[in-house]
């Protein structure tokens, strides 16, 4: 179990995060779910609905990068902010290269989102 250093609860609809925003705190949802979703000329691609239980947030934490997504709450959600000063002790143990891996997979997945979002691979809605 990730330790959680406070929890959060949002309403449905409620933004969580905008995409491009700052921020690398990783969330766990507890309850509830959650919508990732992207820009795009037609309002926004949804690109996945998280459940209880999923974690995100992971790719601005990783690479050190804005965020990639807007995440909004689907019903009633509570999310765990996990705690911050356990993601840097576990991060920090790793190897430089290994911390290198992970940032390039999270830059590879960032990119390959993009491209499926460009190709409208996922459902547009406003």
């Amino acid at each position: 179990m990730l330790p959680i250093a406070t929890y959060e609860t949002y309403q449905d609809g409620q933004i969580i995060f905008e995409e491009g925003s700052h921020g690398d705190w990783i969330y766990a949802i507890e309850s509830g779910a959650v919508e990732l979703s992207k820009a795009v000329a037609a309002g926004r691609a949804v690109i996945t609905v998280l459940q209880s239980g999923d974690i995100f947030g992971e790719m601005a934490f990783l690479a050190r990068i804005p965020r990639t997504a807007t995440a909004r709450a689907v019903g009633e959600t509570t999310v765990g902010i996990i705690d911050r000063a356990f993601l840097d002790a576990e991060y920090n143990k790793l190897s430089q290269y290994f911390q290198v891996i992970l940032r390039t997979l999270s830059l590879r997945l960032k990119r390959a989102t993009e491209q499926l979002v460009e190709n409208n691979i996922y459902k547009v809605g406003s």
